[in-house]
């Protein structure tokens, strides 16, 4: 005689699998653990205050390099030695310096004249010329 075994029928399960919630919440709490320092990153700027005292501005100074890498202040041309020097004065007075940088100059030479612009102390800088290349 044969046996036979009887199977439950199976019942629905009551418990919720709470497992991908678990994965999503670690997840997310990682992501915030990972941007919270970045939010509160800060980068500091000399802003100006209160009021402007000086009513007539230095006209700036103009530095040029072109593409062979000659020096130029305010149109003529100078040796690399009278820089320094040059760049310690307009420091002195305040006014603002401009470089004018020939597209084709030579990415060292704009990168050692700026450098050279740094250890001046010039903090007026402006670029003039730059504007994104055309298509």
């Amino acid at each position: 005689m044969a046996r036979f075994a009887r199977i439950p029928e199976p019942v629905p399960m009551s418990a919720m699998n709470v497992t991908p919630f678990i994965d999503v919440m670690l997840v997310l709490l990682i992501v915030m653990i990972l941007s919270i320092p970045i939010a509160t990153n800060q980068v500091p700027i000399e802003l100006p205050s209160g009021p402007n005292l000086t009513t007539d501005p230095l006209p700036p100074a103009v530095l040029g390099i072109d593409r062979q890498g000659a020096l130029f202040w305010n149109g003529a041309t100078i040796p690399d030695a009278a820089l320094p020097e040059k760049l310690a004065a307009l420091q002195q007075s305040g006014a603002a310096l401009h470089m004018q940088t020939d597209p084709e100059a030579r990415y060292e030479r704009f990168d050692g004249i700026l450098a050279t612009v740094k250890r001046a102390g010039i903090t007026k800088l402006g670029f003039v010329g730059n504007r994104p290349l055309e298509d």
